[in-house]
């Protein structure tokens, strides 16, 4: 049993890119303290800028994680570009619930790098919201290191 990437199709995109806006606006939501509704309005302008040819966009490799034929997640990293232009960028990484804590985000993003490095890629970025702690880990463990931090303090109401 290994695990492999494979090209993402249009098909698994649309069925794949519903459940990465819904997670997307609720993690806008709670960490940028948006309504709901401002959340999923800012998260669907943000990947339709960033796909807006789906997995034909420029620059993005989107794959899906197979393991023995299943799908178990995928990871969607764009090549440097003007906003990033000395590295690349993973905008997502998702282990599908039946099969989280068996290694495959490890592997997976161990997978995009050897593709990345192939392409003559040798910087890779990414965010990761303050509440993801599990995701941190990993990140930490892979060796990616803080590069800016953002911080937030709510404040209390007058009186």
């Amino acid at each position: 049993m290994s695990l492999t990437l494979a090209p993402m199709t249009d098909d698994q995109l649309a069925r794949l890119r519903v459940g990465l806006e819904r997670s997307y606006a609720e993690n806008l939501a709670e960490a940028r303290g948006l309504s709901p509704e401002a959340a999923r309005t800012e998260a669907l302008a943000q990947i339709g800028r960033s796909l807006p040819d789906g997995v034909a966009s420029p620059g993005a490799l989107l794959r899906v994680a197979l393991l023995d034929g299943e799908e178990v997640g995928w990871i969607w990293t764009t090549l440097p570009d003007a906003d990033r232009p000395t590295m690349a960028w993973i905008h997502n990484i998702e282990v599908h619930p039946a099969h989280r804590g068996q290694g495959h985000a490890r592997r997976m993003i161990q997978l995009a790098e050897a593709e990345l490095a192939r392409l003559g890629v040798d910087r890779l970025g990414l965010n990761v919201f303050g509440h993801n702690t599990v995701a941190i880990r990993l990140y930490d463990s892979l060796g990616f290191r803080v590069a800016a931090q953002q911080m937030v303090k709510p404040l209390p109401p007058p009186g």
